[in-house]
């Protein structure tokens, strides 16, 4: 066993209780909901194919070109739920209250990708073989996080991830301008945020137990973050357009997920730190500012864009 697998042993023992404590939180704030109940299923009909229906064309869809992409790649994303599950549950243990946790949030996450799949083929707002072959590809390709191997840094991911997730379906659901899909996302983004909260005080514990392997797992995941949906095919061009579209953008990332996640655990205040922790600390604050900069680029750009667009409109 190596070093790192008796330190990630240790610090599951250690959170043990503050697992059990957050478990019995989200349990008594999560609202029980129904998938069925955001689908118009009475605006569905049959498709071409074995049962003869009519072929899907680009009129049926009423979304924009960029809320369908965006509805897309959060499908897909929910789509790689059993490898995620694999990640946890290898990482977590599937004993006591650390497997009771990983099963539940599979089982809700469960329910997100089902649901979005529902209304986008009933609505018609998708191709839907093109849909089942990006599935394919994109389930078979798997998902292996970067911080998989390290107990901290998985923590941090996810606190990190799970925010970011909720921003994007709260987004996508707005531009879509369909307040029956609005109101699915919402309902899903409130799922994430309650996973979000859970990752998120566990993390917090674990800095307040070891401070300093946490500030580096912190700076190491926030200096390297990346969306679990970055493998599927053309995300880069959707992940531009849905920038632009104000879905999720570098400023977004900074100012609505990792600053207010850094302000609740006061990573700038921790005190105690050793010299790796301070030295995590430096280099997290410089990447920050670096982050503001090339935020602030992007909207530059976009700003210029949207003017050129518009001027060309008028």
């Amino acid at each position: 066993m190596t070093t790192t697998h008796i330190a990630d042993t240790s610090l599951l023992l250690e959170l043990e209780q503050v697992v059990e404590r957050n478990l019995e939180r989200h349990l008594t704030v999560a609202k029980e909901w129904f998938p069925h109940e955001y689908v118009p299923w009475s605006e569905g009909r049959t498709f071409d194919g074995v049962l003869g229906g009519e072929p899907w064309r680009l009129e049926d869809s009423q979304v924009s070109d960029v809320a369908r992409s965006a509805l897309i790649i959060n499908l897909l994303t929910e789509d790689n739920l059993p490898s995620y599950h694999h990640e946890i549950a290898v990482l977590f243990g599937r004993d006591a209250a650390w497997g009771e946790w990983v099963h539940r949030w599979t089982a809700e996450e469960g329910r997100h990708g089902a649901a979005i799949r529902d209304y986008l083929l009933v609505t018609r707002a998708v191709d839907p073989i093109a849909l089942e072959r990006a599935r394919m590809d994109h389930m078979a390709a798997g998902f292996t996080s970067n911080h998989h191997a390290d107990l901290l840094e998985s923590l941090a991911y996810v606190s990190f991830q799970e925010l970011a997730t909720r921003v994007s379906h709260r987004n996508t659901g707005r531009i879509t301008g369909d307040p029956v899909c609005d109101a699915l996302l919402a309902k899903i983004a409130a799922d994430e945020n309650l996973h979000m909260i859970f990752y998120r005080n566990l993390l917090q514990a674990a800095l307040e137990l070891a401070p300093d392997q946490t500030m580096r797992a912190i700076t190491d995941v926030v200096t390297s973050f990346e969306m679990p949906g970055a493998g599927i095919a053309g995300f880069q061009r959707k992940a531009v357009e849905m920038a632009v579209a104000g879905v999720y953008d570098l400023r977004q990332h900074r100012d609505e997920v990792v600053m207010p996640v850094l302000r609740y655990w006061k990573v700038f205040d921790v005190e105690g730190l050793g010299e790796d922790g301070e030295t995590a600390r430096k280099e997290l604050s410089t990447f920050l500012d670096t982050l503001d900069a090339s935020a602030a680029r992007f909207e530059e750009k976009r700003d210029a864009l949207k003017a050129r667009l518009a001027a060309r409109a008028g």
